[in-house]
């Protein structure tokens, strides 16, 4: 059984958590044994709103179903109603999700060890791993599960982080390590993420969004990929963000293809300069033997966003 706190500030939940107990938000995951801080009584977690300066300031206790209707910031938004069933979304968490397990059968088995549950190997390797990384790093084979943080990425948001020795923020990529086979996130088990800041939203953004999945509903994604494209004064592309999500154990931007979509005219199909630099990201590709079908289906799924960004 779990023994359950309920703290109504931001300091009796890392009072809690200094204690031992581990938090939880939305309820989506099971609970482990133990104590729990229940944040859903932390007010100051809740909530978007813009900041003087024009950025937009989320709270970590925000659902997913209030993301869908950030106008301001289209990438997200279409990442976020995508994401689970209308359910999920009501319930789960800007936090939870960015700091969700990592999905894999053998991690959460009592039957199997792994590094990730205090063993050694990764069983995943020499069994199923159907749903594993593309961009294989050696170590933990399932990929990262959280699709918001591949729009966060696309955005260039940042983490606001609070902890025993107060508040820090970090770039959404640095929440993440993609060496250590334990950690799903750097956060060190006495810290609340408490924030999302994004960025002021750029007028004219041209964005896509698809999640590759087997199924159209409620499926954890094969494959995601984000496109964020913003315009020069003529229309042409200044800057291009491109993130992936479920292929590796980080999601990941892709400088080449960014590169090669600077100065791409909307309207008019990519050039073979984008063609080069999917091939480039193929190439880099490692995927495990039962993953290698989602090599292709890493160029097929960003070829469908850089197309659906650029249609007229």
């Amino acid at each position: 059984m779990s023994t359950i706190v309920r703290p109504d500030s931001l300091g009796g939940a890392l009072a809690a958590l200094a204690e031992g107990a581990r938090p939880r938000a939305g309820g989506v995951e099971q609970a482990a044994p133990g104590a729990v801080v229940d944040l859903t009584g932390v007010a100051d977690l809740r909530g978007i709103g813009p900041n003087a300066d024009g950025t937009v300031r989320i709270g970590a206790m925000t659902t997913v179903a209030a993301l869908a209707g950030l106008d301001s910031h289209p990438a997200l938004a279409l990442t976020a109603g995508a994401l689970g069933t209308p359910q999920i979304r009501g319930t789960a968490t800007v936090g939870g999700n960015l700091l969700q397990r990592t999905r894999c059968a053998y991690l959460r088995s009592p039957v199997f060890s792994c590094a990730r549950s205090g063993g050694m190997g990764c069983p995943s390797r020499e069994g199923d791993h159907l749903h594993g990384v593309v961009f294989d790093s050696g170590v933990c084979a399932a990929p990262h599960p959280s699709s918001l943080a591949v729009a966060l990425l696309a955005h260039d948001a940042r983490v606001e982080v609070v902890g025993p020795s107060g508040a820090r923020t970090l770039p959404i990529a640095d929440l993440y390590d993609a060496v250590d086979p334990v950690r799903d996130h750097r956060l060190s088990p006495d810290e609340i993420l408490v924030a999302v800041t994004l960025p002021a939203g750029i007028p004219g953004d041209r964005v896509a969004h698809r999640r590759a999945a087997g199924r159209s509903r409620a499926e954890w994604p094969l494959v995601e990929a984000v496109v964020r494209l913003s315009p020069n004064p003529d229309g042409t592309v200044e800057r291009a963000a491109v993130a992936v999500g479920a292929v590796a154990r980080v999601p990941l931007r892709l400088p080449e293809v960014e590169t090669a979509l600077v100065g791409a005219v909307p309207g008019a199909p990519p050039g073979p300069e984008v063609d080069a630099a999917l091939a480039e990201v193929v190439a880099r590709c490692s995927p495990l033997p039962g993953s290698r079908y989602k090599v292709e289906l890493v160029r097929a799924t960003l070829t469908d966003v850089i197309g659906r960004a650029l249609s007229p």
